[in-house]
């Protein structure tokens, strides 16, 4: 494979990417949910528009990451954790198997549901079952272990939705369950632990539990983990682990059942956090240290926000999609409400995260049918009638050099502005 590779690449075949071109882990680069400005698709369909699709076996929601000429992507295929690489043509590069996996528990998990993520020389993968692989980019693998046989049983009440980042050139994830917490940071090269803290707060009955995946902070030239659950947003040094400052008050009633799904949006100064089941929103300065719950709220609004969707912070502004398809524009430094609109209706809610490109933002309704708005002066729909894939989609989608990459129950679409149906399939 590494002369397959070798061989493309002296043929001018593999395309040549320079990190921002790169989509390396779940919502791109720093998991921000933001790409580059291009010429990205508006009105598409399951055949038209589409590049190509492919199929992909066996059930997974976990979004594809591109590094290079190559897109990774996870999945239970036959009950088994397997990681398969396409390339940006959608041909199939390599397929591994890794080892006995779970099943979901919710109707919308699976056992595939964490994102891989690549640093450009490791792809970590990560799975329901605890099994972290990491792999080359040619497919050999060079590590595997266990976080669940290592550090302690899931306790979940739902299906695993981490996904792992890359921090201070360490793979890190974050388990925040009922009992044994914390943040463990392994080395990309070997898989031994590099460090590992406690991170646990005795909450009440499942507001412990949570499925967001941390973010990095460039915070006065020091790498911070800002990490967002069990009532409590965190900030831990990158290199050693260290607790720099925490955040509490998300639930002053000591309210049950409030674990939480979508992410913290955030910039290197300010994280968006949305609490509550989609009832609040706030806003939290990254620089402080210690106990930082009254001194670094700058404001909090009681507010209809996400409780799946990850929001969306780009500039002095962020975005938020409710799950039932409902569009906010809101100012940083206040929460204040700048614009807002609706997407058409449907029977079905919103589970994958928008993504903004340039000043298109996409969003995908588990029935499969996608909006693309305009947010340049407000909220200007391009797509009245929405593009319609055809296939339930819980994944959140991938803008990348002018096309979307979009992994449905059955298929992996690529979808290019410029691209004629009908799709070719492999």
């Amino acid at each position: 494979m590494r002369y397959a590779l070798a061989l493309l690449f002296s043929l001018g075949l593999i395309i040549p990417a320079h990190a921002a071109d790169n989509w390396p882990q779940w919502r791109g680069p720093n998991a921000s949910g933001v790409a580059a400005a291009g010429d990205y698709p508006v009105k598409f369909s399951g055949e038209e528009g589409v590049a190509w699709k492919v199929d992909v076996p066996g059930v997974g929601t976990s979004s594809p990451v591109v590094w290079d000429n190559a897109i990774f992507l996870t999945t239970s295929e036959e009950k088994q954790d397997t990681v398969i690489a396409y390339g940006f043509d959608g041909k199939e590069l390599w397929k591994k198997t890794l080892g006995p996996g779970e099943e979901g528990e919710h109707k919308m998990g699976t056992g595939a549901n964490p994102s891989p993520v690549t640093d450009g020389k490791h792809v970590i993968t990560y799975f329901k079952s605890g099994r972290v692989a990491c792999h080359d980019l040619a497919g050999n693998e060079l590590w595997q272990t266990n976080l669940q046989e290592r550090y302690g049983e899931n306790t979940l009440w739902w299906d695993l939705g981490t996904s792992p980042i890359l921090a201070a050139g360490n793979v890190v994830f974050a388990v925040m369950q009922a009992g044994d917490s914390y943040l463990v940071a392994l080395d990309p090269a070997t898989g031994k632990e590099v460090w590992k803290v406690k991170r646990q707060y005795q909450r009440p009955d499942e507001s412990d539990q949570a499925y967001t995946t941390p973010q990095v902070a460039n915070v006065g030239g020091r790498e911070v983990i800002v990490t967002w659950g069990a009532d409590h947003l965190t900030g831990h040094d990158a290199k050693t682990g260290e607790l720099i400052w925490e955040s509490a008050g998300f639930n002053p009633k000591e309210e049950g059942m409030w674990r939480v799904i979508a992410s913290h949006a955030m910039n290197d100064e300010i994280a968006v956090v949305p609490f509550g089941r989609g009832k609040f929103l706030a806003g939290v300065k990254l620089d402080g240290s210690g106990d930082v719950t009254e001194s670094g709220r700058i404001w909090e609004e009681e507010a209809e926000g996400p409780d799946v969707p990850t929001p969306i912070v780009v500039g002095e502004k962020f975005y938020i999609l409710t799950d039932a398809g409902k569009l906010f524009c809101r100012d940083l430094n206040t929460g204040k409400e700048l614009w807002s609109g609706t997407l058409p209706k449907g029977r079905d809610k919103y589970f994958a995260s928008p993504v903004l490109a340039g000043d298109k933002l996409y969003s995908v309704r588990e029935d499969g049918v996608a909006f693309v708005v305009d947010v340049s002066e407000g909220f200007n729909l391009l797509t009245e009638d929405g593009n319609e894939l055809g296939e339930r989609v819980i994944a959140t989608p991938v803008p990348v050099r002018d096309r979307l990459l979009i992994r449905g129950d059955d298929h992996l679409f690529c979808i290019g502005a410029k691209a004629d149906g009908p799709a070719a399939t492999k």
